[in-house]
């Protein structure tokens, strides 16, 4: 096992026979930590955390720690799960799920697979990040927000509590998001707005030229057309094909809890 002698590494801690653990890092008792991955230098792994195979951590990072929310039970410790491939650069932060004084088991932040989270990102307690995330440098979540799959947030954005970015999304540099993203499209803004869908991100991800007119189409009836969004919504389903994506934009931003940022 290559763990480095400076390394602090709790003896219950359960680390791959692969993983290599670098200079004057720490792993706490609690922390599961997967094959092929690699902890970086001045490294902390702390709390009920579980990370999966082939990550790396560069120098600094600091994951599962005590979440930043003042209803946290002292003491307790909530949950920290991250998947495999996920790569977390200089003093990426990830906060761990919070325990409530009415909570009957820990809740947790979870990322998925093949994440990238750039210099100083911030990942708060309670949050959902999905497969294929790029979070650009300082880009900040807080708690309870949800990324889903391919989105990707320029840097210095700021994501408000409870807010959702779809899946495969563009958020660009220094926005400030307090609504729902809606999926597919572009966004940015200090006063955030939609600017149609994210052509070139849907291309990489095998969308054909058939699937991003669709899109096209439903975001001049979403942000173009006049309408609100329920008539909107309804005028989509009546003249644009039914397909996946469709189902997805429809369903999200019918299911918004914040309201959407068209």
């Amino acid at each position: 096992m290559p763990i480095h002698a400076t390394a602090i590494v709790h003896p219950r801690a359960q680390v791959a026979e692969d993983a290599e653990i670098q200079a004057f890092s720490i792993v706490d008792e609690g922390v599961s930590i997967g094959p092929g991955t690699v902890v970086g230098p001045h490294c902390v792994i702390t709390g009920d955390t579980k990370i999966g195979a082939n990550n790396r951590f560069f120098s600094n990072a600091q994951i599962g720690i005590e979440p930043q929310d003042l209803k946290q039970v002292a003491g307790a410790r909530g949950k920290t799960v991250i998947g495999n491939g996920n790569i977390f650069r200089e003093t990426v932060t990830v906060s761990s799920g919070t325990v409530y004084a009415d909570d009957t088991e820990p809740k947790v932040t979870s990322i998925g697979d093949n994440g990238l989270f750039m210099t100083c990102s911030h990942v708060a307690h309670d949050c959902r990040v999905g497969n294929r995330v790029i979070l650009a440098n300082h880009v900040a979540l807080a708690g309870h927000v949800t990324v889903q799959d391919g989105a990707i947030l320029g840097g210095l954005t700021g994501i408000h509590q409870f807010a959702v970015v779809g899946t495969m999304a563009y958020v660009g540099a220094m926005s400030r998001i307090s609504k729902y993203v809606p999926p597919y499209m572009i966004v940015e803004g200090q006063d955030p707005k939609c600017f149609g869908p994210n052509r070139i991100g849907l291309e990489r991800n095998g969308f054909d030229k058939e699937a991003i007119g669709r899109l096209k189409a439903m975001f001049r009836l979403l942000c173009r057309s006049g309408l609100n969004a329920s008539q909107a919504l309804d005028r989509i389903e009546a003249e644009v094909e039914e397909s996946e994506e469709r189902r997805v934009l429809v369903s999200f931003i019918r299911e918004s809890k914040r309201g959407v940022t068209l």
